[in-house]
């Protein structure tokens, strides 16, 4: 009778101070480290356009100075003060980019509304960056107050190309975008889908210029090079991950 004790009281005791693999807890995932470039993107060329500290690249369209933005947590905020008090603007890369692929992660604000804008030029005729440069469209695309066009949500080419299908994440998640300018051709990636493709001054380029929005713009869409903007629509949008290569 002792030994059968022994034994059962030696089983309860494995049993217990050894619980089976699927009772274990799974392995921590990795932290995921923001705003840093790996080994191997610093050898294809890569360079930061926000470090996560500050926003030294920046600065507002047409001025020297960086306001309405600010850096918290690692992220690049529009603080959602286009307008006030002379607060909030759109902000525009420091150096010029012709041949490039930018990419970036971005969360919108409810019923928020922002833009990637691309060879952005600054002169005296041109009082805001969507004169010049095209936009790749951010938006709450569910929670915007009014009816949206296609080629108004987001991924698109604002007002000339709808994305070709919806890819992005509901508000308050980050997306990831990835934008490329070679030499013409353009590509606008939303969350690893190929949403947007077209070629820069061609004819049907041209064409929608003509019969669209921009048809009384006479600066849009004609540089070959400039500045990457981001937008103060006056709501509230994060950025970060900001990384661009020249090709």
């Amino acid at each position: 009778m002792k030994s059968i004790f022994f034994f059962l009281s030696t089983i309860f005791f494995i049993a217990c101070g050894n619980p089976a693999p699927s009772e274990k807890e799974a392995p921590a995932k990795a932290k995921t480290i923001h705003n840093q470039l790996t080994d191997a993107e610093k050898a294809a060329g890569w360079q930061l356009l926000f470090d996560g500290r500050s926003t030294d690249a920046w600065r507002v369209f047409k001025k020297e100075k960086m306001d309405g933005w600010a850096v918290e947590n690692g992220e690049m905020v529009a603080l959602g003060k286009a307008g006030q008090e002379g607060l909030g603007a759109d902000i525009v890369t420091k150096d010029e980019f012709e041949n490039f692929e930018l990419k970036l992660e971005w969360k919108i604000s409810k019923a928020g509304n922002s833009g990637i804008f691309f060879n952005v030029v600054e002169a005296p005729q041109y009082q805001a960056v969507y004169e010049t440069g095209p936009e790749y469209q951010l938006v709450d695309d569910i929670g915007f107050p009014a009816d949206l066009e296609d080629w108004q949500k987001s991924g698109a080419n604002y007002a000339m190309h709808p994305p070709a299908k919806a890819a992005a994440k509901p508000q308050g998640e980050y997306n990831k975008t990835r934008l490329l300018v070679n030499k013409g051709h353009v590509e606008h990636w939303l969350n690893g889908v190929k949403v947007v493709e077209y070629e820069l001054w061609t004819d049907d380029w041209n064409q929608r210029v003509a019969k669209g929005k921009w048809k009384d713009y006479p600066g849009y869409g004609k540089a070959k090079k400039g500045h990457i903007a981001l937008q103060d629509h006056g709501q509230q949008i994060w950025f970060r991950d900001i990384k661009v290569r020249r090709l």
